[in-house]
């Protein structure tokens, strides 16, 4: 069940299948982790899974029982799963609760809003009701921790992460082959960004405007690992010049040579996929790229980077109609046949295997695989008004963030749209993140 898709009215049973489900497949990720391996910190930049499945737990404690009392009492609760008191490099020295007993509060507090829900009025004129917008955030809240989870686990200490369900990518063989480094026209114009709708989205998605845009080229399909391999070879992460000071000034102190997770030995590259170690495909979206990299390439291929108003216009506007979509096939919901999204796939999938996942100029895969780096800052649409709390997006505002597209395979289909807006530091690696590129036309 995906939960994006906004219907006007929504009755409770949906709601609590929605939540049932996210838990199942939250409770599956962890389900093959040995108790060491929930308390560890694997990476500062990461939480112990257990703070994470805590902090799961409370979030919606708060927002499904306590902020439904008339009043927003907090907008995260307070103690040891407060990510604002608690920064990420400190958690594993929390007083963390085990498994069993982590699952039998997670039981607990879902029992209370399960409770609840089934005399819950949908009040139109409580904006946290209405539509069943606070439940559809808690959901996205779920969801958004397991995306983050298996970053967590990709940087796994010890024996690599072995998930206990893979399912293939529903992908199926291109109309035609690729061709590496198209591009398509977005003939420019006015243009609808951002969106309205008050049943799912963020309010930094909010609200709904008009830009003037000029025309540009951009990639047909997210830059390929074959793409990468092509600078590499061309001493590209060896070359200041195509790399922004902050971004030289990164490449000196981290040392990378390559993305996140490629090694080099007996004369060619493999990369690490959880448990999955293989050569490189050159067919692939590139993977673990932060956005230095991605510059750099960029500027190595004769390019830059899209803005976000560019990358969204040539998700889901189309020049002929003058409509927005809601994702670049149509306004149906993500899933796994129409783009590699919903984590079970483990992986990228070959560019092109989605045949159906194609903007109406002509992108193909610009949701699932790898949220994609843009050249914006994170910041708000004219308009923008905060809710339900300014700590999701508000205090995030500024130069410090660049802003990412598109969702990733290991994004679920109910956290993803043409318009959500994703951001990150510029140097970080450890998303699920790549990028296409762009040019003047």
């Amino acid at each position: 069940m995906t939960v994006a898709a906004a219907p006007s009215r929504i009755a409770p049973e949906t709601i609590a299948d929605a939540l049932l489900e996210a838990r199942a497949r939250t409770l599956l990720l962890v389900a093959p982790l040995s108790d060491e391996d929930l308390y560890a910190q694997h990476d500062p930049l990461m939480s112990p899974i257990l703070w994470d499945l805590g902090h799961i737990a409370r979030f919606e404690e708060l927002w499904l029982t306590r902020n439904l009392d008339g009043r927003i009492e907090f907008v995260e609760m307070p103690g040891m799963y407060n990510p604002f008191e608690h920064p990420r490099s400190t958690r594993a020295a929390l007083p963390l609760p085990g498994l069993a007993e982590c699952r039998a509060i997670m039981d607990e507090i879902r029992g209370r809003v399960l409770a609840r829900l089934v005399s819950t009025d949908f009040d139109p004129a409580d904006p946290l009701l209405r539509d069943g917008f606070v439940y559809r955030m808690v959901l996205q809240h779920e969801y958004q921790h397991n995306e983050t989870m298996l970053q967590t686990l990709q940087l796994k200490r010890g024996a690599p992460y072995t998930p206990l369900l893979r399912v293939p990518a529903d992908g199926s063989a291109p109309r035609r082959p690729p061709r590496p480094g198209e591009m398509v026209l977005f003939p420019g114009g006015p243009v609808e960004i951002g969106t309205g709708d008050r049943s799912a989205a963020y309010d930094n998605e909010r609200p709904a405007h008009r830009v003037e845009l000029k025309p540009f080229w951009i990639d047909a399909h997210p830059v390929t690992n074959g793409d990468i391999l092509v600078f590499i070879g061309a001493g590209g992460y060896e070359t200041p010049e195509l790399w922004s000071e902050e971004g030289w000034r990164w490449r000196t102190e981290s040392a990378a040579r390559a993305p996140k997770y490629w090694r080099y030995a007996d004369g060619g590259w493999t990369t690490r996929t959880m448990d999955r170690i293989g050569p490189v495909d050159p067919w692939h979206p590139v993977c673990h790229v932060c956005y230095h990299e991605a510059e750099a390439y960029a500027r190595f291929a004769g390019k830059r980077l899209p803005t976000e108003l560019e990358w969204e216009a040539a998700a889901s506007w189309d020049p002929a109609t003058g409509a927005k979509r809601r994702f670049p096939w149509g306004d149906a919901p993500a899933d796994r046949s129409l783009a590699n999204v919903d984590q079970l796939a483990f992986g990228t999938a070959p560019i092109g295997s989605h045949p159906k996942n194609v903007s109406p100029i002509g992108c193909h895969g610009m949701i699932g695989d790898v949220w994609e780096w843009t050249a914006s800052d994170f910041g708000p649409w004219p308009g923008f008004e905060s809710f339900p709390y300014k700590e999701y997006s508000e205090v995030f505002f500024g130069t410090e963030y660049r802003v990412l597209r598109g969702g990733s395979w290991a994004t679920r289909p109910g956290a993803i749209r043409g318009t959500f807006r994703n951001w990150d530091y510029p140097i970080r690696r450890q998303i699920f993140s790549g990028f296409r590129c762009a040019r003047d036309a």
